[in-house]
């Protein structure tokens, strides 16, 4: 996996964490102090969220441009994707048949 993947994949999951402990601070606690820590646990909440949408839409874009390049290869070697394959095609039809 790519590292920067790696790093935000930690960096949601340490935000998620986060706010999770301050609202069981909050709850523990009253008043003003437990307001302050629900907002605080809800800001989290929500920079984690727009952190995920952009690691989904990085995803999307990446993924439409391995699409592309894909096409692209195929279209100007069309002999040779077909080649490809039916040998993919082979070797994973040996890898089953040998379970």
């Amino acid at each position: 996996m790519h590292r920067s993947t790696l790093r935000t994949r930690s960096d949601l999951r340490s935000m998620v964490e986060d706010a999770q402990q301050l609202f069981r601070e909050a709850a523990a606690t009253t008043g003003e102090k437990a307001e302050d820590l629900r907002d605080k646990g809800l800001e989290l909440l929500d920079s984690a969220v727009s952190k995920a949408q952009d690691v989904q839409a990085a995803a999307i874009e990446a993924g439409k441009e391995i699409a592309a390049t894909t096409d692209d290869y195929v279209q100007e070697n069309p002999w040779r994707a077909i080649a490809i394959s039916a040998g993919i095609g082979l070797l994973v039809g040996l890898a089953i048949s040998r379970k």
